[in-house]
């Protein structure tokens, strides 16, 4: 079946989907897989210590066959700049939503491994990362400083928009992505206020018309996925 302009791609989310971390999330979107798991220690960066404050860190990696050709496994800590990006992405998405003080000195560390790329692995990875990390601090609560205090302010997910032949699209692909003239990522709190908005025009300029349209869409596609969240998380929803 054909998807709508103004359609995200299929969800699906399988919570505790390893044994070993706390947070741990296999989130599909369409064609794109993306594992996220979210471990914690009982530790911070040294610029940290003493300070009363706890630190979220993601790392983002591709998987060999996520796409054809194999793509090279990034090996002994060297990594694409395509990759520092995104991960810092991901973590400074994670972090505005965070409170660090109520968090106390604890360490969570978001990793976002990509099994199967169709576009939108960053936006995924930052929406199902989120899950994952409400999973690893429940896992905690007890022992925060505070645990009536839940050390997140608010949920965060990530939607990409474009101009694909001259209609404004949501959650777009690989196909739609080749062939947008502008293409953006808007990270978005639950609440409607905006984190992050990345957004180029691929040989191709974008009027402020243009630009409404996309962030009108791109809200649109954020309330739905919270709500995918809201649900996959039931009765752990901390807000």
């Amino acid at each position: 079946m054909t998807r709508r302009s103004n359609e995200l791609r299929p969800i699906k989310v399988k919570r505790r989907y390893t044994r070993t971390s706390p947070g741990s999330v296999l989130y599909q979107s369409g064609n794109t897989t993306v594992l996220c798991t979210a471990s914690v220690q009982a530790d911070v960066p040294p610029w940290l210590k003493g300070k009363g404050k706890g630190w979220i860190t993601a790392e983002y990696n591709m998987l060999p066959n996520s796409t054809s050709p194999r793509k090279r496994r990034e090996r002994d800590g060297k990594v694409d700049g395509r990759t520092t990006e995104i991960q810092r992405l991901i973590a400074r998405s994670l972090r505005a939503v965070a409170d660090l003080e109520a968090l106390g000195e604890q360490l969570i560390t978001v990793d976002c491994d990509v099994l199967e790329a169709d576009g939108g692995t960053r936006t995924a990875s930052i929406t199902g990362g989120f899950i994952a990390l409400v999973e690893a601090i429940t896992s905690i609560q007890k022992e925060l400083p505070d645990p009536s205090k839940f050390p997140l302010r608010d949920s965060v997910a990530a939607i990409s928009v474009g101009m694909v032949n001259g209609k404004p699209t949501l959650d777009l692909d690989y196909e739609q992505d080749f062939a947008a003239a502008v293409d953006m990522n808007v990270v978005m709190t639950g609440g409607g206020r905006f984190v992050e908005i990345q957004g180029t025009g691929e040989e191709a300029t974008f009027s402020d018309e243009d630009l409404d349209a996309l962030l009108k869409l791109a809200r649109r596609g954020i309330k739905d996925l919270t709500a995918a969240q809201k649900n996959a998380l039931g009765k752990q929803w901390p807000f």
